[in-house]
């Protein structure tokens, strides 16, 4: 294939992919916090969290058109070893025809024991989550962070992404810590990137 079909063959995905974005944050602007997709910069960046050798499956909340589940699976997460949830039917049908192999439930990340159903007990490595945090009322962020943190081992983390200039879930120093992970400019809107881990 020619460079020139290349190039045009990925723009071709991208537009289609912000397409899909758009139907879906038009549909339930909800559950879609952004105005475009993830940006591949920032998808690598929130992968990053990741450790493949863990031997631990991988959680991912709001998986969207499907930008950092990519990114999770090139850090060497094993599509089996990746369990994502979607709150999109339309968003989740797209994600199991792109991403063969990953264990994707359609379902509410706020009601986790219920949407995981017989994987309720799983302790996962790490938990990458895209979840519009500032379109839910503080306590259910925090019952949220909780809730994640409770299915991590202690010192792993929970990366948020968020587009405002403080954490979107208020600070409970006996519970988790927060960290400012890291502040992405090549993303629209530029994105800031949230670590949560247990207090103790």
């Amino acid at each position: 294939m020619s460079l020139r079909l290349k190039v045009k063959e990925k723009f071709g995905q991208k537009f289609d992919e912000e397409i899909r974005f758009f139907k879906g944050w038009m549909s339930n602007t909800r559950a879609v916090g952004a105005i475009l997709p993830t940006s591949a910069v920032t998808a690598r960046r929130m992968a990053s969290v990741v450790n493949p050798r863990s031997g631990l499956p991988v959680l991912e909340l709001g998986p969207g058109t499907g930008v950092i589940t990519k990114a999770i699976l090139e850090r060497g997460i094993s599509p089996e070893k990746l369990v994502s949830i979607e709150y999109s039917t339309e968003f989740f049908n797209q994600l199991k025809a792109d991403f063969a192999g990953v264990h994707f439930i359609n379902g509410d990340a706020f009601d986790l024991s219920r949407t995981l159903g017989a994987l309720n007990g799983q302790q996962f490595d790490s938990v990458v989550s895209a979840v519009p945090l500032l379109n839910f009322p503080m306590h259910r962020r925090v019952e949220l962070i909780d809730d994640l943190l409770a299915r991590i081992p202690f010192g792993r983390p929970v990366v948020q992404i968020s587009y405002g200039p403080m954490s979107p879930v208020v600070a409970m120093p006996d519970r988790y810590r927060i960290q400012h992970y890291d502040f992405v400019v090549r993303n629209i809107p530029p994105a800031q990137l949230w670590v949560y881990s247990k207090a103790h």
